[in-house]
């Protein structure tokens, strides 16, 4: 038997004329074969069906009065046979009643006998058109379906009563799902003692003005309850073209070896630098005790070289603090002691701070007036970073007669503090990578300044642990301004 999808060939569409009348048969060949179909006949329901039981016709002309196995029999048994062949029902009685009977059986078209040639023709083209959608759609969906039970991420769609449609090989494996077909299964039967439930609850309950994605982290644990894997849910609702929840898509990412590999980051920093800090203490202090005349007499030139050498040393200590720091923020054991505390006394400290390092390069650094401020819930010591950083920043990238602003203000839900410069900017494409770690400015102009890349990561990082996030506004030597913003209320 030939399959739906391979049926058609050079001549154009198969096509089968079942009638007892020869008249029709013939007419209906000579027809549509000088349009270049495929047209095989049949004189009554039994060998019709007999015909069709061996091969796949695209269209069939059936009619629907003739003796012993009538159109409608013959109608059911090829819809059973062949869901996608199309019936176009001839029959000299042509009445409403057999023409809503045939339909509701599954028929595509109703013609009366007689019919002239043209409407023939016309209604074989309508149905060729149908088929070849029909057909369009079905390679669609085999396509996507390919395409979904290939993907590596889980994919779950549920429908409005929280019955799964599709779920793919990759999502029940990663539920270890076995067994049991899923389609037709309710999410608390596939899914149960997961969040995944109320995350397709929430999606189904949204409202139909608002769209937003749901997402969690899911901890999969052995049969001891041991985490084995941690995958990342995404849920979001699927609506019909009237914007209406028709259900809601899951996607499920297995993340286990990025979070081992970030843990593994995380221990590895902390551990090199614990290590590196005491025995860069022990000789910068044996430094201190040469450069003090404790072990004797030192010349100019070698005191010149020791405090290079001290120098060195200090950068290494700031890099492995702020190494800490950042291992700290990005694992998520910073504990944030929160206080409410007055921005612009930080804000004024923090610049009159600055203030000596500025004139040491020449720079102006200016507090704008600044407005009546709220109070806000943060911690102190890392309102305070984030500030120095930007500031220490600032005065790093301009070059001597420049100037440094720092300004503060509010709107209805963020404090914003603001560092300005008129030194060397940023490029576009350096912009996109100025807050990763390590990342520093390569060029001429930024070929002798000291740092360790590290600043703006921690200050970006410290800014999203309190809920808030910063901004970039820079252009090549026009200067920049960064802008940190916290939120007013918890």
């Amino acid at each position: 038997m030939k399959d739906a999808a391979t049926s058609q060939n050079l001549r154009g569409p198969a096509i089968l004329v079942i009638d007892d009348e020869e008249r029709i048969r013939n007419g209906c060949q000579k027809v549509l074969a000088q349009e270049g179909f495929e047209v095989e006949t049949a004189e009554s329901g039994e060998i019709g069906l007999k015909m069709i039981a061996e091969k796949y016709y695209d269209i069939i002309l059936l009619d629907l009065m003739m003796p012993s196995l009538s159109g409608f029999d013959v109608l059911s048994r090829v819809k059973t046979l062949h869901p996608d062949a199309v019936i176009i029902v001839i029959s000299g009685y042509a009445t409403v009643e057999f023409s809503i009977e045939a339909m509701k059986k599954g028929a595509f078209d109703f013609i009366p006998k007689p019919f002239m040639p043209d409407q023939l023709r016309l209604l074989v083209t309508k149905a060729i058109e149908y088929t070849r959608a029909l057909k369009d759609i079905a390679n669609e969906k085999s396509r996507m379906r390919v395409l979904i039970n290939n993907l590596t991420d889980g994919v779950l769609a549920v429908d409005t009563q929280k019955r799964v449609v599709l779920a793919n090989p990759a999502f029940l494996k990663m539920l270890r799902h076995e067994g049991e077909e899923a389609v037709g299964l309710s999410v608390e039967e596939l899914c149960g003692g997961s969040r995944i439930e109320a995350l397709v609850e929430s999606a189904l309950s949204m409202p139909e003005d608002q769209f937003e994605e749901y997402g969690e982290e899911l901890v999969r644990g052995d049969a001891a309850g041991v985490p084995e894997a941690v995958l990342s849910a995404r849920c979001v609702p699927f609506r019909d073209r009237a914007g209406r929840n028709v259900g809601a898509i899951t996607v499920l990412h297995d993340i286990t070896v990025q979070k081992k590999m970030e843990q593994i980051k995380s221990d590895f920093v902390s551990m090199v630098s614990h290590e590196v800090r005491s025995p860069l203490n022990s000789v910068l202090a044996q430094l201190h005790v040469i450069t003090d005349g404790l072990a004797g007499e030192v010349t100019p030139k070698q005191m010149e070289i020791l405090g290079r050498a001290s120098e060195k040393i200090k950068s290494l200590l700031s890099l492995s603090t702020e190494l800490l720091d950042l291992a700290r923020i990005e694992s998520g054991l910073m504990a944030l002691e929160k206080e409410r505390v007055n921005p612009a006394e930080i804000v004024e400290d923090q610049t009159a701070f600055h203030e000596a390092a500025a004139r040491e390069k020449q720079i102006t650094i200016r507090l704008a007036p600044l407005p009546e401020l709220p109070t806000v819930v943060v911690n102190r010591r890392n309102l305070e970073e984030v500030l120095s950083n930007l500031i220490v920043n600032a005065i790093k990238y301009t070059p001597e007669g420049g100037q440094v602003d720092v300004c503060a203000s509010t709107d209805e839900k963020y404090l914003k503090i603001s560092v300005r410069d008129n030194g060397i900017g940023i490029s576009p494409e350096d912009q996109e990578r100025v807050f990763a770690p390590f990342y520093r400015i390569k060029n001429e102009k930024t070929r002798y300044t000291i740092g360790t890349g590290l600043g703006l990561a921690i200050v970006k990082s410290l800014v999203e642990v309190h809920g808030g996030f910063i901004r970039l506004q820079s252009e090549a030597e026009k200067g920049s301004t960064f802008s940190a913003y916290f939120p007013l209320s918890e």
